[in-house]
């Protein structure tokens, strides 16, 4: 039997650490997707820890040997404003140690509110800064004054070798030939490649990022890590404009082909699915590995595929909005700005074009005095995308001059 390597050892070290707070979290396998892609897909379903995600394994283990080193830490200090700081919440009641957690002030209410409750009496939350990297600074600077331990959500060694124990888990469940990972920070999938590396090198890895925070892949090109100057928040789970260091030292030779980048109106479309046809919630960045599937159908015909749900802490608040880019995305809704005759009759006219399945979802009409025409905003949905086809076709028979504004990201954020 192969000696087990020095990553390996320290890995499943770190799964004996984790079984202390849960049980391994289960590896499914998934007859609907299995079947789309022709193909044995299972899912290693993150989403069902005690915080529903996985960064409390990274954050306990880091916890656990920072304790082990000195037992008289009795402050731990975190900056994040989503599941870092529910696992670093849960830790700190576990442990019974006091827990500093900055956050943004833009926070969702639901986020601190959930956050307060794994957490407890044993953790304070201080909202500070706009935008992240304020808040980040806010933290560091008071752990520092305070003598506090710091415990990063994926630049850490400690926290890279805790989330390696989803790998643990899932080769004991199963052995996949293909592996996707999600990939925000890198500390998942540094530690995910490295454990596989040495325990099942023939797996193939695939890493996915959203479209808006693609800053493994830029790193790679680069040679080195690189702070995005745009980065889309919607995935707000993987949406890093930087990669940690450490992480990227192990990420680095991958090849870029690995790469995948999500677009976020087609995440949504997978969360939807994944919640209407198999029940199951994901966030946008659990969903991530789902929606890749769709780019590597070729790759993954016939092989055994393990996609990582990563967290399924979702704000149902936002399920309109997932709703609407969905939509979007299957171009089943459309927006455009139409400049309409000022008439009677003319907003009939218009109506009569519309098919028995065309729904007006938004109307927004302004008419201007001394002028002969004036601009609507419309929003139309329908069941299939090749009815508006039909509509268009109709409307340039009637010489409507109109502009489609569906995909204009910059229009379309000030209007709709």
């Amino acid at each position: 039997m192969t000696e087990p390597g020095p990553f390996t050892k320290r890995a499943r070290a770190a799964e004996t650490l984790v079984r202390r707070l849960f049980a391994p979290t289960p590896c499914l396998r998934n007859d609907h997707l299995s079947k789309i892609y022709d193909c044995d897909v299972w899912l290693k379903r993150e989403d069902l820890t005690p915080v529903r995600s996985y960064k409390l394994r990274g954050a306990w283990n880091a916890m656990m040997k920072a304790r082990d080193k000195d037992p008289n830490i009795g402050l731990f200090v975190c900056a994040s404003a989503g599941n870092h700081a529910q696992g670093v919440a849960f830790a700190c009641r576990q442990f019974g140690v006091r827990g500093v957690i900055f956050m943004p002030v833009t926070t969702p209410q639901q986020k601190i509110d959930k956050t307060k409750v794994f957490g407890g009496e044993n953790i304070e939350i201080r909202l500070i800064g706009d935008y992240f990297d304020n808040t980040l600074e806010a933290a560091q600077s008071y752990c520092a004054e305070q003598g506090g331990y710091f415990l990063a959500p994926f630049d850490d060694m400690d926290v890279i070798e805790g989330q390696a124990t989803v790998a643990v888990e899932f080769i004991s469940q199963m052995v996949p030939d293909v592996v996707v990972l999600p990939v925000g920070g890198g500390g998942l999938s540094a530690g995910v490649l490295s454990y596989l590396r040495e325990v099942a090198p023939s797996a193939e890895v695939y890493f996915v990022e959203p479209m808006g925070g693609r800053s493994l892949d830029a790193a790679v090109a680069a040679g080195e890590p690189v702070t995005l100057s745009d980065v889309d928040s919607f995935v707000d789970g993987a949406a890093v404009a930087r990669i940690g260091m450490l992480p990227f030292e192990i990420l680095k030779d991958i090849p870029r082909d690995h790469i995948l980048a999500c677009p976020e109106d087609r995440i949504c479309s997978t969360m939807l699915d994944m919640l209407n046809v198999e029940g199951i919630v994901l966030e946008p960045a659990g969903a991530l590995s789902i929606d890749a599937l769709q780019d590597i159908r070729d790759a993954v015909h016939g092989k055994r595929v393990l996609c990582v749900t990563s967290g399924g802490n979702f704000d149902f608040e936002r399920l309109p909005e997932v709703k609407e880019r969905a939509q979007r995305f299957r171009e089943l809704k459309k927006y455009f700005i139409l400049r309409m005759p000022q008439r009677p009759g003319a907003l009939r006219d218009f109506l009569d074009m519309l098919g028995p399945n065309d729904d007006i979802a938004r109307f927004e009409y302004l008419k201007k005095s001394a002028r002969n025409f004036g601009s609507v905003l419309i929003g139309i949905e329908t069941d299939d995308p090749a009815n508006f086809a039909h509509l268009f076709e109709k409307m340039n028979g009637a010489g409507l001059v109109y502009r489609d504004i569906t995909n204009d990201r910059d229009l379309a954020e000030f209007v709709l």
